[in-house]
């Protein structure tokens, strides 16, 4: 491994992890395209999508870690939200994760492009007045936010994203919650889930280590510069930001699918 794969992707983990840190997600919907297209354009050998996968559950793990910290406090961390999304979210990323491993390589990318539609489309739905909304005073409906993170947890351990860039609209659309409360809690439900998918990663030989390493230490100084930076851009601007960067990706992986 020589030091042009080192620095290329140190770069990809640090990009994606600060950008993770202020929208609120994981960062895998972006490193994971990253990993996959940056390596090869630079002669540099190229990752599979297990491979692929599984660097990104570990990273986003310790990246999950740092933005949480940054948002400790607030007022922005919803606990019970975090604990009932939390819980089911960790069961479906392992038994995503550890069944990702009898899936062939078009079938993770066909998952993650279908993921990605979806909460792009979820994206461009009008939010009016959430923001409006003290955040002592939110309310959700606690079954309905259960049963759309187990959901989400499946097809995200699969890719081995943590699912934010799904939690994160369903929490703005669904379940009605303010922006920067759903960018806090979506991180921390998000750590939740990495936790299952990480796991399911490792027990399955999908990982590999030397890579994930760099990945980590990228995550552990970018993300709390992301989530500073987050709280004081205004929310609108994080909406769009996120909305159009889940587009993008969209549109390259089934770009490439088709």
């Amino acid at each position: 491994m020589d030091i042009g794969f080192i620095i290329t992707i140190f770069l990809i983990g640090f990009i994606g992890s600060y950008i993770s840190g202020m929208l609120g997600i994981g960062g895998s919907i972006i490193k994971y395209p990253m990993l996959l297209y940056i390596p090869p354009l630079f002669g540099l050998a190229a990752f599979s999508a297990h491979e692929v996968s599984g660097i990104s559950a570990v990273q986003v793990f310790f990246a999950t870690i740092g933005g949480v910290w940054a948002y400790r406090k607030g007022g922005y961390l919803n606990k019970k939200l975090i604990g009932y999304m939390g819980a089911s979210i960790l069961i479906g990323s392992f038994v995503g994760g550890y069944g990702s491993r009898v899936m062939t390589e078009g079938g993770i990318n066909l998952v993650y492009g279908i993921l990605a539609l979806i909460a792009a489309v979820m994206m461009f739905v009008p939010k009016k007045g959430i923001d409006d909304i003290p955040l002592d005073q939110v309310k959700f409906n606690k079954w309905l936010a259960a049963s759309l993170a187990l959901i989400v947890g499946i097809g995200s351990g699969i890719v081995g994203a943590a699912g934010a860039f799904l939690l994160v609209p369903i929490m703005l659309v669904v379940l009605k919650i303010p922006t920067r409360m759903t960018i806090a809690s979506s991180l921390a439900i998000t750590f939740l889930s990495s936790i299952g998918a990480t796991v399911g990663k490792i027990t399955t030989g999908q990982v590999e280590y030397l890579p994930s390493a760099i990945m980590i230490v990228a995550s552990l100084i970018a993300s709390p510069l992301g989530a500073m930076a987050g709280k004081k851009i205004n929310t609108k601007i994080l909406q769009v930001v996120l909305a159009l960067l889940i587009l993008a990706t969209a549109i390259k992986i089934w770009m490439d699918i088709l």
